[in-house]
């Protein structure tokens, strides 16, 4: 058992017709069972409804930000400039500038051959704080494959309104492997700071690769050369400091 003090839902693609529907559903959850304690809820960047959407999630009191994934290429190989809905894409910038008037962050899902377009937006809007998922999605293992990972991580790192979300290593048709993740955990920790870090488990989803109870326990183990108090902030503090949580803050022990 582990020592859960705080959850923060991060919008799970709930139909797209009612978006506001899975943050009022979330609302009640709080209201019954305590949690979440802060949402990230969606809404699209590019629409014509794009502001009144935003405006409807940051009515509610949980709400700390907005995930909107931008359209995406399926490989380094595949990527086209300018693409509609994509980081480029004037209506798409002309939504996220809208952030900052709301008060709310944005989460960031894009592989990493994406992170240098989303460098830039990080510059034009250095006031909004942004937090990149999934440590940057290292989906290619290969020796060429983490060295692109690396040097687009460590591009985006330069901005310092990015955070780094430490989670989901789950590799398609592959088995969860200490020794791999490991790796990757450490180079993202130094690369960022562990100040910029934060745990996530992305479960369920995660679940499908790794049980929750081996997640937590493995990083945690990756991580014990830095300080108790580094590692508080890591599983505790810097998550509640980046989303806003009035919560008690003691590091979560892993055997309950």
């Amino acid at each position: 058992m582990h020592n859960v003090i705080a959850t923060v839902h991060c919008e799970t693609e709930w139909t797209r017709e009612d978006q506001v529907g899975e943050t009022q559903w979330l609302t009640e959850m709080h209201q019954l069972i305590g949690h979440p304690s802060a949402i990230v809820a969606h809404a699209w960047f590019h629409t014509e409804n794009s502001e009144e959407i935003l405006a409807r999630q940051a009515s509610f009191p949980l709400v700390k930000g907005i995930r909107s994934k931008p359209v995406t290429a399926s490989s380094p190989s595949a990527m086209k400039p300018h693409h509609p809905a994509g980081m480029q894409d004037p209506r798409w910038l002309e939504g996220f500038s809208r952030l900052s008037k709301y008060k709310l962050s944005w989460d960031l899902r894009v592989p990493y051959w994406h992170l240098a377009e989303a460098a830039e937006v990080a510059k034009l809007f250095p006031e909004t704080q942004i937090v990149l998922n999934h440590t940057g999605f290292p989906w290619d293992r290969s020796a060429e494959g983490l060295k692109a990972w690396h040097v687009a991580m460590e591009r985006i790192a330069r901005c310092s309104n990015v955070w780094l979300k430490v989670s989901e290593f789950g590799l398609k048709d592959m088995p969860w492997s200490y020794s791999d993740n490991k790796i990757i955990v450490q180079d993202a920790l130094s690369i960022f700071g562990i100040e910029r870090c934060m745990f996530a488990s992305n479960f369920p989803v995660a679940g499908l690769r790794v049980t929750f109870e081996t997640l937590v326990n493995s990083v945690a183990q990756m991580i014990e050369g830095y300080s108790l108090n580094q590692q508080q902030d890591f599983f505790v503090n810097n998550a509640a400091k980046f989303y806003r949580l009035n919560i008690p803050t003691s590091l979560p022990s892993t055997n309950q």
